[in-house]
């Protein structure tokens, strides 16, 4: 078998690959074309060919696409230590990320970002047009603080004043001890079971064990006042010293309000006070208006290179747009396995690519041309194109990639998903333009194809 024939097995091989990608892609386009056949056939076994599952998993579109809550937080940091500052924005952005969860967001967007000297927190909720909802789970912290009696101070006097509501005396009645909700590793619903009334279960950490053990041991026969966001909402008398961690809050809870309660306790204390700087909500139909526009542009910009490649650049020009379409299928299929969060500066980013991508294919033909003119023959000038148009390929998206890293490390969230898509995109045109458009132009080539110079040349040459 000679190099001409690997070349086409090769080209076949890449083609099924693309069409495939194309697939996963765009499925549902397939799952209508699917449809139709088996609408027109009677044909109830093509319905097997449909794309499910992980084929039909969808792009993961930004808030300015679908909609949602964008909130801008700004952490204090004048009780960190400077050497610090990474670590307590990172333990903020997993509480933060906790309670989203507990929200019911699908997939959102948690982000640490730096302003100079300032640190912040943007947050994309997609989907929430709730932002008061929104702000309320994630700014609230929730403070479980563990009370004893003063020195001096008897059972009966608190539990007294406890009945009566004077939660002002209450407080002149009480200590602070150390343990707090910052010793907490987790809580749980429980329910009693004589009662069945509901219960939350606490575990502490094992510094928090101790803390409860030495804390029980002091105060047998006195109350432990629980409080939560200040205000009591349990005394529960010790009897012994209780080690193993562990503790329980009774009080006159409904169910859904312990199941909230111990939500909230199970999301954390903020590590960081946080305080809200913006807050935006984009609308779907906006959203919606920008997708549309941004894939318009992108398709009528596709247009526009693949009539000029093929009108300038004859068969290597329809070769570059065969290998484009195969770069687009292969790119986009990445940006759904990462996944990427397209925004509609991420799509600029990606039609930006595009554009490279062709400019790689433009360099190549070039030399091709020169080569040509010289005087070599059609194998030898393509080589020879190829090996030349290298370096400027390479040197070129380096510089690119240079500037897209540069892009995603000091920009905000918004110029990060440009700089992604970009740096994304310029890596596999590289593979586009050296590997399957050298395919295709060398399985192309043939004795009979060479008499035709013509075809392989560019614009006006002969």
């Amino acid at each position: 078998m000679n190099e001409g024939t690997t070349k086409r097995f090769l080209s076949a091989g890449l083609l099924f690959c693309a069409l495939l990608l194309g697939m996963f892609d765009a499925p549902a386009y397939w799952n209508r074309l699917v449809d139709s056949v088996s609408a027109r056939t009677a044909i109830e076994d093509i319905m097997m060919f449909r794309l499910d599952g992980a084929f039909s998993r969808p792009f993961r579109l930004g808030l300015d696409l679908v909609g949602g809550t964008h909130l801008v937080y700004r952490a204090d940091m004048s009780r960190i230590g400077s050497g610090e500052y990474q670590d307590a924005m990172q333990a903020l952005r997993d509480v933060i990320e906790r309670r989203v969860n507990l929200f019911g967001v699908t997939e959102p967007v948690v982000q640490v970002e730096t302003s100079g000297q300032e640190y912040r927190l943007i947050v994309e909720l997609a989907g929430i047009k709730d932002v008061g909802a929104a702000i309320r789970l994630i700014g609230e912290t929730p403070l479980l603080e563990f009370k004893e009696p003063a020195p001096g101070v008897t059972a009966e006097h608190v539990y007294t004043t406890l009945s009566a509501g004077d939660l002002a005396t209450l407080d002149q009645l009480l200590a602070t001890t150390p343990l707090n909700g910052k010793f907490l590793s987790r809580a749980t619903l429980q329910f009693d079971p004589t009662t069945n009334a509901p219960m939350i279960g606490l575990q502490f950490n094992s510094d928090g064990s101790a803390l409860f053990e030495a804390l029980t041991e002091k105060n047998i026969g006195n109350p432990l006042v629980i409080y939560l966001d200040g205000a009591p909402i349990s005394a529960p008398r010790v009897n012994e010293k209780i080690s193993g961690g562990e503790a329980q809050i009774t009080g006159q809870f409904t169910p859904e309000e312990a199941r909230t309660l111990v939500g909230r306790l199970n999301s954390g204390a903020l590590p960081v006070p946080i305080s809200l700087l913006s807050q935006q909500t984009v609308e779907a139909s906006l959203g919606r208006d920008s997708l549309i526009k941004s894939l318009d542009a992108g398709l009528y910009g596709f247009l526009a290179v693949i009539i000029f490649m093929i009108a300038w650049y004859r068969l290597p020009g329809l070769i570059s747009v065969v290998a484009l379409l195969m770069y687009a299928a292969l790119t986009l299929a990445v940006f759904k396995l990462i996944p990427v969060t397209l925004s509609a500066a991420g799509i600029a980013g990606f039609i930006l690519s595009l554009g490279m991508a062709v400019d790689a294919n433009i360099l190549i033909f070039e030399r091709l041309k020169e080569e040509m003119l010289k005087g070599k023959d059609l194998e030898e000038a393509m080589r020879e194109g190829f090996d030349r148009a290298w370096t400027s390929i390479r040197d070129s998206n380096i510089s690119s990639l240079i500037s897209a890293s540069i892009l995603y490390w000091f920009g905000t969230s918004i110029v990060q998903g440009f700089a992604l898509t970009l740096g994304l995109g310029v890596i596999i045109s590289m593979f586009s333009a050296i590997t399957v458009t050298r395919t295709f132009l060398l399985a192309a080539m043939s004795k009979r194809l060479a008499r035709f110079r013509t075809l392989f040349l560019s614009g006006f040459a002969r």
